[in-house]
């Protein structure tokens, strides 16, 4: 690690994975931690996850940091295979904060809850002087029951399909766009709890073998972390990945990558060759998955390559650089 902390070690790439690993997992680690999942498996068949939320700005097209916070830790609860129940949500204010933003941020929250089938039953505010808290950051942990053990990177097995349930990298370019006066009206965050696309998808018959939301990093990183905890490779058809006009419009207008762009309300899952229509007609005929696609398959080999639509490929890698700091 570095001598001291940059904004490259928040951005769910290269640096954030060291910070895990290099001081995080060596002062705490245990078994449910050292699986470094979305959230972790405990006894009792309970599911628990937190997240914090530094957006900037507070309020973007498509949500805020309410409606984030909250669907963010529901997603993560149900890339586990859990049915999220409770939610705590903790809200660290800055002196000077519009009471009206704060009223707002509330009621999306709380319409999001509703929409996720959760309750938030416990809480904490802090108020911390004008210039120490750039408006307002929020945390949330949640707890679910486990509906569907044993999904894992491990489990995966060469051959497999990889399912994108919808257009990469809308989150990461509206929030972008959303801090300057570009294209704001054009494009939308993809914000949005994803419990029942999970449901639907797991209760198809289809042997889902893995599920991540691809948020800090994008699509790139969270299969290169796929590969990494498996010890197997992937190769993705550029050709087949959706992205939208508009989100690669605006990637290319600010210098980004839509796969390394942040979603928030899509689901990157891992299916036995054999069952993968099954999926795919599950995602589809549900709102959230209509644009559901396979982009790859697993390989041997433990490296993630990209075959672009020109015949070429490059090898992809975790995010390396603060590409899209505060954007969750």
């Amino acid at each position: 690690m570095d001598d001291i902390i940059t904004l490259d070690y928040g951005s769910g790439g290269r640096k954030t994975s060291s910070l895990i690993e290099e001081l995080i997992l060596p002062a705490f680690g245990n078994s449910a931690l050292d699986a470094l999942g979305d959230g972790a498996l405990l006894p009792g068949g309970l599911a628990f996850s937190t997240d914090s939320f530094v957006v900037t700005p507070l309020e973007f097209p498509g949500g805020d940091i309410g409606k984030l916070a909250v669907c963010g830790t529901v997603n993560d609860l149900a890339m586990c295979g859990a049915e999220p129940k409770y939610l705590s949500l903790a809200l660290i204010i800055e002196e000077g904060l519009p009471t009206g933003t704060l009223r707002r941020v509330i009621a999306s929250a709380s319409a999001a809850a509703r929409e996720a089938g959760v309750q938030i039953v416990t809480g904490d505010t802090k108020v911390v002087e004008r210039g120490r808290g750039d408006g307002l950051y929020i945390n949330t942990a949640g707890v679910g029951i486990v509906k569907y053990p044993g999904l894992s990177p491990k489990a995966m097995r060469p051959g497999d399909a990889v399912i994108l349930s919808g257009a990469a990298g809308d989150h990461g370019a509206a929030v972008m766009l959303a801090r300057g006066d570009l294209m704001q009206g054009e494009i939308k965050s993809d914000c949005a709890p994803l419990g029942e696309l999970v449901r639907a998808l797991l209760d198809s018959g289809a042997a889902v073998r893995v599920l991540r939301d691809p948020t800090r990093g994008g699509v790139a990183t969270t299969l290169c972390e796929f590969a990494g905890d498996s010890g197997l490779g992937m190769e993705l058809d550029g050709g087949a990945i959706p992205v939208r006009r508009e989100t690669a419009a605006a990637c290319a207008l600010l210098g980004l990558d839509p796969l390394y762009a942040a979603n928030e309300g899509k689901l990157l899952a891992v299916d036995s060759p054999e069952t993968e229509q099954a999926a795919l007609a599950a995602l589809r005929a549900q709102p959230l998955g209509r644009d559901a696609a396979v982009i790859g398959r697993v390989t041997e080999g433990g490296r993630v390559i990209l075959r672009t639509p020109n015949g070429g490929s490059r090898v992809l890698r975790k995010l390396s650089g603060a590409q899209l700091p505060r954007i969750c």
